[in-house]
C-alpha cells in the first residue's frame, strides 16, 4: 500500500500512550491513519475512534485499518462536533489531535493548498461552502486586514490586504500561484520559507476554521474531564501552540485566586490534572531529515485526574 503521508513525531505519540491497557482512543484528525496504526500496534487492547473531515483520507483510512476490524470507528466530520457525543458514550483513555495539514493535502495541486496550484480552495472537507477562492476574493478588506493580522501574524497586513482589494477589483484572483505573483514583491524574503507561507497560513485557517476549532475543542475536554484521560495535542504554529500551552497551564492550576489576592482563599486544590510535558516534544534531527515538515512540530500532553 503506497502511504501518501508521514505522520509526524511518531514514536514520540505512541511512547505517550503506551501505558493504557484498554478502552478507547480519539485520534481527532485520522488523516491517512498513521497515528492510529502505530497505536493499534502497540496498544493490543485499545480501540481508535478516528474523525475526519476528509473524505479521501477516510477512504484511505479504512483500507489501511481494516485489519484491526471491529477495534476501530471512524466518523466524518469536524472533531469539534463530534467528540462530546463520544466521550458521552465510550470509556475514553486517550485523545490525539495532530493540527497539520497532510502531506497529500498540501501536494495534490487540486486541493489548492499548495503555492503553484491552479484552484483556490483549501478546504479540508471539500463539502464546506467556504474556500480560499471566497476569502480572497469577497472578504472586504478589514476582514483581511484582520485574518492577516491575527492568523499569520504579519507585519505589513493592511498592505497586503490593499494589494490585495486593488487587483481583483479588476480581476477576480483564482489560484494560489496567481496570488504569490500578485503578492511576491510585497512579502519577506526568506531562505527557510516560502515567502508567501503566512499569508496562505492565515488564509487556510480561515477556511477551515481552524483556531475556533481547537478552542472548542478545549472547551469540550474541559466540561467533561475524561478520568485520567491522556490529551496530546501537535501543533505547527505559534498561534496554535499558545492555545494549548495557555489551557493546559491554566488546567494544572491549583490556585485560582485573582493575581491581587493578598493570600489563596480558592482551596489552593483547582487543578483538573497535570501536564506530562514541560516543555514541547519536537522532532529529531534525524526525523526533521527524512521528513521536513516535522520542524515546526510541537506535541504537548495533559493528563487529567
Amino acid at each position: 500500500m503506497n502511504i501518501p503521508h508521514i505522520p509526524v513525531l511518531l514514536n514520540e505519540v505512541v511512547d505517550v500512550f503506551k501505558d493504557i491497557k484498554d478502552g478507547y482512543i480519539i485520534d481527532c484528525t485520522l488523516g491517512y491513519g498513521g497515528h492510529s496504526e502505530a497505536i493499534l500496534k502497540s496498544n493490543p487492547n485499545v480501540k481508535i475512534i478516528g474523525i475526519d473531515q476528509d473524505i479521501e483520507a477516510i477512504e484511505f483510512s479504512k483500507k489501511r485499518l481494516e485489519s484491526f476490524k471491529d477495534r476501530v470507528k471512524i466518523v466524518k466530520g469536524r472533531f469539534s462536533q463530534k467528540i462530546e457525543e463520544l466521550i458521552k458514550k465510550y470509556e475514553i483513555k486517550g485523545i490525539l489531535a495532530d493540527l497539520g495539514v497532510s502531506s497529500l493535502q498540501l501536494d495534490k495541486k487540486e486541493r489548492g493548498f499548495s503555492f503553484d496550484s491552479e484552484t483556490l480552495d483549501m478546504r479540508m472537507d471539500k463539502e464546506s461552502s467556504l474556500s480560499a477562492y471566497d476569502v480572497v476574493n469577497f472578504y472586504p478588506k478589514e476582514k483581511l486586514e484582520f485574518i492577516f493580522k491575527e492568523y499569520g501574524e504579519i507585519r505589513n497586513y493592511k498592505k497586503i490586504a490593499d494589494i490585495i482589494v486593488k487587483y481583483r477589483e479588476k480581476n477576480k484572483i483564482t489560484s494560489p500561484k496567481e496570488l504569490v505573483k500578485i503578492l511576491e514583491k510585497y512579502l519577506p524574503k526568506n531562505k527557510k520559507i516560502h515567502p508567501a507561507t503566512l499569508v496562505f497560513q492565515a488564509i487556510r485557517i480561515e477556511v477551515n476554521q481552524e483556531l475556533k476549532e481547537l478552542e472548542n475543542l478545549l472547551d469540550i475536554l474541559e466540561k467533561f474531564r475524561p478520568s485520567n484521560a491522556k490529551v496530546a495535542i501537535i501543533t505547527f504554529h505559534s498561534l496554535e501552540d499558545r492555545i494549548v500551552k495557555n489551557r493546559f497551564r491554566n488546567w494544572a492550576k491549583g490556585c485560582i485566586c485573582p493575581s491581587y489576592a493578598i493570600k489563596c482563599e480558592c482551596g489552593g486544590n483547582n487543578e483538573i490534572g497535570k501536564i506530562l510535558t514541560k516543555k514541547p516534544i519536537v522532532a529529531t534531527q534525524e526525523e526533521i531529515l527524512k521528513n521536513p515538515r516535522s520542524r515546526s512540530a510541537k506535541l504537548r500532553v495533559f493528563q487529567f485526574r
